[in-house]
């Protein structure tokens, strides 16, 4: 089974949160190839396994067999899930824990059976008997952009629902919708999709097109073939592919677009091209597959929802007289990953478009923000191919999470925050002054205008006035509960829930015959723990994912040795970079000091406190040098660090630099307001420090984290002990130390 990405156990925790919201409709906003059938079929396992009485309806458009794809992944991801199609829905009804697949389209055909009466129990009358046997439906419309119609609001209608999860790359604007957006960066961090479009790699402004065909169509053979020998000298067999995208009806271009291809000898016949139109398809068959024959597939401007082709690396969008509307999904068939992860290449790990469209590039940059860019192939200066460093990374060795230390970090945690000790009767009155409700009893509260609230949830309600109502502990329905808010914590911070739900009981539960261990908080029974978690579930939620983040290095525990995760390797300034630039900058003016020649103002990516700081060192006389690294992949620098879980990261430290013939490690982090708050919005930050300082320390190099302080406009460094607060000792300006 599947391992869900960390983004995506954070959107599946996100979705069971909305389920118990008010609103009705709840959008998951997530581009392709973000794995949205992953996060939704996890989603739905876990709560039919907290809620009975309870079938999911998944609603697909289109014609191409969308819900069948859909149900064939939930039966490959969760063992044992309880999958239907229309068919099986016609012969045996809905029951508990069903989860659906139909595609809303069919069931308003005129040729389609499933609603007309006769002598099979006919659709509707299906769910009339799911609703007599008190069964409840949930609704997802996935492609949700296509389905939101007249008659797409009519199917739902059928259900009476009170949830209705609509998933799309491109939703429409709800506004009284519970909104989950997942960011593009965790995407592609999770090396799902490919990390840049590059437009027009290799196009110059101003050269002369006299033929569209043959010039965009050279250029992206030739970068196909590229791609193909890089992709060989990985190891990896994967035929990239070129999308050719024509406008609507213009049947010239498609004749043209095929004689171009012909005189290459890519054809039909010899299965190198491929055509999908509406009215006409050739050597579709299997052309998903890595190494499926087609180099090269013609399209209109709507490809089929649902279509993926991970292969598919360069667009090519040809116009007429005429610009067509920019469609986000058309981009979202060349951004997937053939294999799943990146290769440290960036012709690999980047996409390609070339169109002298200017309306539709235009759109491009607008739609995917620094996602899409202009790029340039970048040299390292002669001089500084001598240039060495160690790098870390993790070993391939997989780790099991230390279950003890996991333990002690959550007990750390109430310590410093809660003050307890091994004296549980005082934890008791502790925990009670700081919020928590101990009781035999699971708790609701009911405000003014007759809201129900848990306990657990009390703290957002804080300034209302509220009245409460009890029940005693019900190992039944409570138990669901308990399973339901461990389980979630648990996606929350990547841990197991029978890993957590164990560390709860030696926290919380008294262990009969057997004295306290050394981290008891408190002595509760069995059935007690229940009513603890359910009514505290937002504080212990909180105590549970800020441990790992806040507790790293003030710890005492005896880490797993961090060298048996850690691989080293001789890291080399990398010969040369594929730089991408945001064109429509003012200024493009170019970086004398970068390691690489023609290294623009412009670069993007970039925060504004890493342009501040590229700026700030191409006037500063003492630096010599500086390199950019990247955020990912194993050609860049990285030093291993531990959560204090136990889980072994990478970090990147932003740049290397060169000062006075010294080398000097930097990184870059939100600054602080002009009232002194900070902006960093890393949680890692402490422990990334603390990391950076212990390999400067052992290489013998210098560096620290530089952040701005816009009270003075000035950038601060801080270099020997890590501080929060800007006008500490710890922070010093960085032209009194880099000047």
């Amino acid at each position: 089974m599947s391992i869900p990405a960390d983004f995506q156990l954070k959107a599946i925790a996100d979705l069971m949160d909305a389920m118990k919201g008010d609103k009705r409709e709840i959008i998951l906003k997530s581009c392709t190839g973000s794995g949205k059938t992953i996060i939704l079929t996890f989603f739905m396992d876990e709560y039919l396994k907290c809620f009975d009485k309870t079938v999911f309806i998944w609603l697909t458009p289109g014609k191409g067999d969308l819900e069948v794809q859909s149900k064939q992944k939930m039966d490959k991801y969760i063992h044992g899930a309880q999958t239907k199609t229309l068919v099986d829905i016609m012969t045996n009804g809905f029951e508990e824990n069903d989860v659906c697949f139909i595609n809303w389209e069919t069931l308003n055909k005129k040729s389609n059976n499933a609603l007309k009466d006769g002598e099979r129990t006919n659709f509707l009358e299906h769910i009339e008997k799911a609703f007599n046997n008190n069964l409840s439906f949930k609704i997802i419309v996935d492609e949700s952009h296509e389905g939101d119609t007249i008659k797409g609001k009519e199917i739902i209608q059928y259900f009476h629902t009170d949830k209705i999860i609509r998933a799309s790359a491109t939703p429409k604007n709800y506004t009284d919708a519970t909104w989950i957006i997942i960011p593009e960066a965790e995407v592609i961090a999770a090396e799902l999709i490919k990390k840049v479009l590059i437009i027009n790699e290799g196009v110059k402004q101003g050269d002369e097109v006299v033929d569209q065909i043959d010039y965009l169509l050279t250029k992206a053979l030739e970068k196909q073939r590229k791609i193909y020998s890089s992709f060989a000298s990985h190891g990896a067999n994967v035929n990239p592919l070129i999308v050719v995208q024509l406008p609507n009806k213009n049947d010239v271009l498609l004749d043209s677009v095929e004689r171009w291809f012909a005189a290459k000898e890519i054809t039909y016949e010899n299965g190198l091209l491929a055509v999908r139109l509406a009215e006409r398809h050739e050597n579709i068959a299997g052309i998903e597959e890595a190494t499926a024959k087609p180099i090269a597939i013609i399209i209109k401007q709507a490809i089929a929802t649902g279509w993926d082709c991970p292969r598919a690396h360069i667009l090519v969008k040809l116009r007429d007289h005429m610009s067509e509307t920019f469609e986000i999904q058309t981009i979202g068939r060349i951004r997937r990953m053939p294999e799943g992860k990146h290769y440290d290449e960036p012709i690999l790990d980047n996409c390609y478009l070339y169109t002298l469209d200017e309306k539709f590039t235009e759109s491009v940059k607008m739609s995917l923000g620094k996602g899409a860019l202009e790029a340039a192939n970048l040299h390292l200066k002669e001089s500084l191919k001598s240039v060495k460093l160690m790098c870390e990374q993790v070993s391939g060795i997989a780790f099991s999470r230390d279950q003890r230390q996991i333990l002690q970090t959550i007990y750390a945690y109430f310590k410093k925050h809660y003050n307890i000790d091994t004296r549980t009767v005082e934890n008791k009155k502790r925990l009670e002054a700081n919020g928590f409700l101990i009781s035999n009893y699971v708790r609701q509260y009911v405000t003014e205008e007759n809201e129900i609230i848990a306990a657990g949830d009390r703290s957002s309600y804080k300034d209302l006035k509220m009245t409460y109502i009890q029940a005693p502990i019900n190992t039944t329905i409570h138990g669901r509960e308990y399973h339901h808010i461990v389980g979630e914590i648990s996606l929350r911070v990547g841990l197991k829930y029978e890993n957590l739900n164990a560390i709860f009981r030696r926290l919380f539960v008294r262990t009969a015959g057997k004295k306290p261990n050394i981290n008891q908080i408190l002595l509760l029974e069995n059935r007690e723990l229940y009513a603890f978690v359910l009514n505290n579930r937002e504080l212990l939620k909180n105590a549970v994912r800020n441990a790992a983040s806040e507790l790293a290095d003030q710890l005492h525990i005896e880490f797993n040795a961090l060298s048996d995760k850690t691989t080293t390797k001789d890291f080399w300034l990398p010969r040369e970079c594929l730089f991408t630039y945001d064109a429509t900058e003012k200024s493009q003016r170019r970086l004398l000091k970068s390691v690489y020649e023609g290294y623009l103002s412009s670069a993007a990516p970039r925060s504004s406190s890493e342009k501040k700081f590229e700026k700030y060192c191409e006037s500063a006389a003492s630096v010599q040098w500086v390199y950019k690294n990247g955020d990912k992949g194993a050609e860049y620098l990285s030093i291993v660090y531990e959560d204090a879980y136990g889980k072994a990261r990478v970090f990147f430290p932003d740049y290397v630099v060169c000062v006075n013939e010294e080398i000097w490690i930097i990184e870059t982090k939100g600054g602080f307001d002009k009232y002194g708050n900070s902006e960093d919005i890393d949680k890692f930050s402490p422990r990334k420090f603390a990391v950076l300082k212990t390999y400067i320390d052992k290489y013998k190099l210098k560096g620290g984290f530089v952040r701005e302080d816009k009270k003075s406009d000035e950038l601060c460094i801080c270099m020997k002990e890590y501080s929060d607060d800007v006008s500490s000792a710890s922070w010093s300006l960085l032209s009194d130390v880099i000047g």
